[in-house]
């Protein structure tokens, strides 16, 4: 099974208040997904391969450390590009690979509309990124294409996870590190997290049905 890590961060947990509440405008919950993506790939990247090095401060030379590990994120299109930027603060050098995914909503399985991934070195660290993980299924694509690939190391990075997904993306691939920021109670009828927050790409870019 994944190692499974749910956030216990008090600002993670206010801001999951913030995102969820159906008062949230669209603006302020970009901001929101924004800022909680910061947080959980705080976490997701705590373990970074590290190598030695010096820099000169204003009084002068000064044993370092940096970063020596090649990342790269991978939002889930949609909604996931609105986790993209935060991460992209925190780690300036990595790089962004993109997979547009659909998921039918007769039968919840996701199809492939988009995909820009490219070969990487097995040492190389990927981070998927979704806000929601629901049944499973977008997850499971995502990191079978990137086994496909060579990748070894991928974390999945959400917001607000359903049991099921979980169970699910541990299932087929229990090498997985699963970070998110909530764990809700169940999938609705319908595939939707509960009670989760609604649709993350349509509150995030306002494109509701009118």
């Amino acid at each position: 099974m994944s190692l499974v890590v749910a956030s216990q961060h008090p600002l993670v947990h206010h801001f999951v208040a913030e995102l969820r509440d159906a008062r949230t405008r669209p603006a302020e919950f970009r901001r929101l997904v924004r800022v909680l993506a910061g947080l959980i790939a705080v976490e997701a990247l705590a373990d970074l391969s590290l190598i030695e090095t010096e820099v000169r401060t204003p009084l002068g030379p000064c044993p370092s450390r940096r970063i020596d590990e090649r990342v790269v994120i991978v939002p889930i299109l949609r909604a996931g590009l609105g986790m993209v930027e935060s991460i992209l603060e925190l780690v300036p050098d990595a790089e962004v690979h993109h997979l547009g995914l659909k998921r039918d909503e007769a039968t919840l399985e996701p199809t492939e509309y988009y995909r820009r991934l490219s070969h990487a070195p097995g040492d190389t660290r990927f981070l998927v990124v979704d806000p929601m993980l629901a049944t499973g299924g977008s997850a499971v694509h995502a990191c079978r294409l990137l086994r496909e690939i060579g990748a070894r190391r991928i974390a999945y990075l959400a917001l607000i996870a359903a049991p099921e997904g979980i169970e699910r993306l541990g299932r087929e691939d229990p090498e997985v590190s699963i970070h998110v920021a909530a764990i809700d109670q169940r999938l609705n009828e319908v595939g939707f997290i509960y009670p989760g927050l609604g649709d993350a790409g349509d509150r995030q870019f306002a494109t509701f049905d009118s």
